[in-house]
């Protein structure tokens, strides 16, 4: 069962971008599972907003390979094949290793701060089971290396990546217990000491290690 109807109305007045950030959010930290329909309708219902904003967002969405146009009248959110997943996982590991070097560079004592308050707060959802708000946490955690190395295209190409991933990793997020956050200490070791080349292993073996769990459940997706 989809989230839809949990999003929030939007009050903003650039509903184009606003109906686009909202939808990016929600697939990045999985409201949408892999194979999702989604209607423009039901969109729109729940945001509050007109068919168009949300038509064009889908639209964008499209372009970014986050939906799939299955028909005129159907979009889906894609399941990836297991090709797909490990291209992604690779690039990510490649970027997010750039950024996090960086970011070991140029973190402030307010930037590291920020970071262990995320890894912090993802502890006491994973304890608590909110699954959800673990992922979410997680997602923001790797998405501020970009911000930390001061580095807005690294962001904005990672942020694609994430809208294509973000619906897989979170169908497997609550059976990978402690894999999910046990790298995220190694690196804010890491971060802490300045020492680039240790960060940039330490997110290399985050998105790694999650990988055969990540295999597994495109798998049990495709035989569905």
């Amino acid at each position: 069962m989809h989230n839809i109807m949990e999003l929030q109305t939007v009050e903003h007045e650039n509903l184009g971008d606003t109906v686009y950030r909202r939808l990016s959010e929600a697939l990045m930290r999985g409201k949408f599972p892999p194979g999702t329909r989604l209607t423009i309708r039901e969109l729109s219902s729940s945001l509050g907003t007109s068919v168009t904003p949300v038509r064009d967002a889908i639209l964008r969405l499209i372009q970014d390979q986050a939906l799939i146009q299955k028909t005129p009248r159907e979009v889906r959110v894609p399941i990836l094949t297991s090709e797909r997943y490990c291209e992604i996982r690779d690039i990510r590991v490649r970027l997010e290793g750039l950024a996090v070097r960086r970011a070991a560079e140029k973190a402030t004592t307010e930037d590291i701060a920020h970071l262990w308050s995320l890894v912090d707060q993802n502890e006491v959802a994973l304890k608590e089971q909110r699954w959800q708000d673990a992922l979410e946490c997680n997602q923001l955690f790797h998405s501020f290396f970009a911000e930390i190395a001061q580095m807005p295209a690294l962001a904005s190409i990672l942020a694609t990546l994430w809208l294509q991933m973000g619906p897989l990793i979170a169908g497997v997020y609550e059976y990978g217990g402690r894999l999910m956050i046990d790298d995220h200490y190694a690196v804010m070791k890491a971060i802490e000491a300045r020492d680039m080349e240790a960060a940039e292993a330490a997110i290399a073996k985050d998105i790694t290690d999650a990988s055969e769990l990540i295999l597994a459940g495109i798998d049990n997706l495709l035989h569905e």
